[in-house]
């Protein structure tokens, strides 16, 4: 069964991406028992000497106080409205300060990326042809869409050199594995969605409000995670990834996207992964949002 499972990334299949299927998610078995892990920080500021809290500072003391979580995780949020920002995680050594993770589906939003980009370097857009897979990319995280996407960019040649206009570090770069595999790291993450929801980058405004478009518009079943943290009613703005570990039977979960809070625009990303379940992983990746989002437009 897990040779099965790490087969359908290595080789997409039709339908929804990461194993999805139009009834419930599926459930992998539970893993082995173990300690919880404890969560830790991305970055520890000094203490403020002022007596006022930092946002990072307020960040990190609301997701502690979260307690106990199972697998690892990471956070960054950036307020567009604030220019406030924090990142958190599980860093696995004192001198690790970010971590990387699998990017699952979240890729996806990064190979359409670099598709707009090619098409703005021809002063086109991309083909009828390419517009409908691209929505089956985005919006039903189609993974043969996907891998024809990926292949029409120039695999990982044409990723790497996107991702150096977009502004992404070499963590993201030189992976000689299937898109679905590769390997991210929520700042990365937060450059890539400032490429796409903010003026500061190489797509153009069409490029920018096509990717918007298709990332408001994901199908049901689709819109779990950071949408959470948005306010009530709010229309989710994201891309969501899930992934089961063939070898351990644990689990892939990320989001990554934009909310509307108390008036305030947030890029948000949350990474996780060794959840026991993908309802598990999906259900702490809405928690982190939430405490993340909240905290930081509270913060003075």
């Amino acid at each position: 069964m897990g040779a099965a499972l790490v087969a359908h990334v290595l080789v997409p299949t039709p339908g929804p991406a990461d194993g999805a299927t139009s009834g419930p998610p599926p459930t992998a078995a539970p893993a082995s028992p173990s300690a919880p892990s404890p969560p830790g920080t991305l970055s520890e500021p000094a203490p403020s000497t002022t007596g006022t809290t930092t946002p990072e500072q307020a960040v990190r003391l609301a997701l502690d106080g979260l307690g106990a979580h199972r697998g690892r995780y990471a956070l960054a949020v950036e307020d567009l409205t604030s220019g406030r920002s924090a990142a958190y995680g599980s860093p696995t050594s004192s001198t690790s300060s970010a971590e990387t993770f699998t990017s699952a589906s979240i890729i996806k939003v990064d190979i359409l990326a670099a598709l707009l980009l090619q098409a703005q370097d021809r002063s086109g857009r991309p083909s009828s042809a390419q517009q409908q897979l691209a929505s089956d990319m985005i919006r039903a995280s189609d993974n043969d869409a996907a891998q024809k996407l990926w292949g029409e960019i120039g695999r990982r040649q044409g990723l790497d050199a996107a991702n150096a206009r977009l502004g992404l570090s070499s963590a993201h770069a030189g992976q000689e594995v299937p898109w679905g595999l590769t390997r991210t790291t929520a700042r990365d993450q937060i450059a890539l969605l400032k490429a796409v929801f903010t003026q500061d980058s190489p797509l153009n405004a069409a490029s920018r409000s096509y990717l918007r478009t298709l990332m408001s518009t994901v199908n049901e079943g689709q819109n779990w995670g950071i949408g959470a943290a948005g306010a009530p009613g709010a229309p989710p703005v994201l891309k969501n990834g899930w992934l089961p570990d063939g070898t351990t039977r644990l689990w892939v979960v990320n989001s990554v996207g934009i909310v509307e809070r108390a008036g305030h625009s947030l890029l948000v990303v949350v990474l996780t992964d060794g959840q026991p379940t993908r309802e598990a992983g999906t259900a702490l990746v809405e928690r982190i949002a939430t405490t993340a989002v909240e905290a930081l437009t509270r913060t003075p």
